[in-house]
């Protein structure tokens, strides 16, 4: 029932911990099938820390969705059931990182050809008043200027003192101060995808509140490695965020700002940790230098 990848992705990342949640994974999912009267419909499917498993339900064709327990992923229900089904898939049932949702198809808006507008109308859908109860981004905005300097001290990188700079700016006149909106938390465009109910919508929130700009932000990193091959790259990823922040009625300057910081954090991320595409090698070499060529072009 456990994909050997996920399993192994897990035990990579979370060790013995992780290695017995996996354990127990089975019977979990035998008694969240047993208790909410579903039936198994599909292949096991999987994310980074969860299974998703197509079943039926009272409710109709629905994905049971089982994460690792990890504190990123305590808010996701949360973030739903505030929607109720706006722009995101509708939660039918919750339990401890657990839960029964909306069936999507399993193509992602990374296949579409008009995802810089699509991403954008959906985050307009989204912005919705921030629950009391969910993390505020701007709770963070210490850790993330501690971290910045630490960071450009600690590690070997060509960033320039002005590129840094500007990154701790940001964090300054945008994320000590944020609306009290609910944003998605990690909006990309595989963490978007076709349904039955409305054309697309969000799954795998991390449910948080703060600026809907961070989510714009957050969209355009992605869209940068899908976008390489371009003739001109900077060209194209503007022409993204123009598309992008005009559909989400944002200003274009702020989601601009909001990237410049999150360029910078990658930057450094990738040094330290890499990136789920690529641990180590030649290609975690040739994506952080990517990284790095955004952060200065942005700057």
């Amino acid at each position: 029932m456990i994909p050997e990848a996920f399993a192994r992705g897990t035990v990579d990342r979370e060790g013995d911990a992780g290695a017995a949640w996996l354990a127990k994974l089975p019977g979990i999912v035998e008694d969240l099938l047993s208790r909410w009267d579903c039936t198994v419909d599909g292949e096991v499917m999987h994310g980074g820390v969860g299974v998703i498993m197509p079943v039926q339900s009272a409710a109709g064709p629905a994905v049971l969705k089982v994460s690792f327990p990890h504190p990123g992923n305590v808010h996701e229900p949360d973030a739903f059931a505030a929607w109720g089904g706006r722009g995101a898939v509708l939660l039918y049932e919750r339990d401890d990182f657990a839960m029964l949702l909306e069936r999507a198809h399993p193509s992602t808006l990374a296949e579409s050809s008009e995802i810089a507008a699509v991403a954008g109308q959906l985050n307009r859908r989204l912005a919705i008043p921030g629950p009391p109860a969910l993390p505020r981004l701007q709770d963070q905005a210490d850790g993330w200027e501690e971290q910045l300097h630490k960071d450009a001290v600690e590690l070997e990188h060509p960033l320039p003192a002005s590129v840094v700079d500007a990154a701790l700016a940001v964090i300054d006149e945008l994320g000590r101060h944020q609306p009290d909106i609910l944003v998605h938390g990690d909006f990309h465009p595989r963490n978007i995808l076709p349904a039955d109910r409305e054309p697309w919508l969000a799954v795998d929130p991390k449910g948080c509140v703060g600026d809907p700009a961070y989510d714009g932000a957050t969209f355009l990193k992605p869209r940068a490695l899908a976008l390489v091959e371009s003739e001109d790259l900077m060209k194209a990823l503007h022409r993204e965020l123009d598309v992008f922040a005009e559909a989400a009625e944002l200003d274009r300057e702020r989601v601009r700002r909001w990237a410049q910081l999150q360029l910078v954090q990658a930057a450094f991320h990738g040094r330290r940790y890499g990136f789920r595409r690529a641990r180590g090698g030649p290609f975690l070499d040739r994506l952080i230098a990517l990284v790095d060529q955004l952060a200065i072009s942005w700057c």
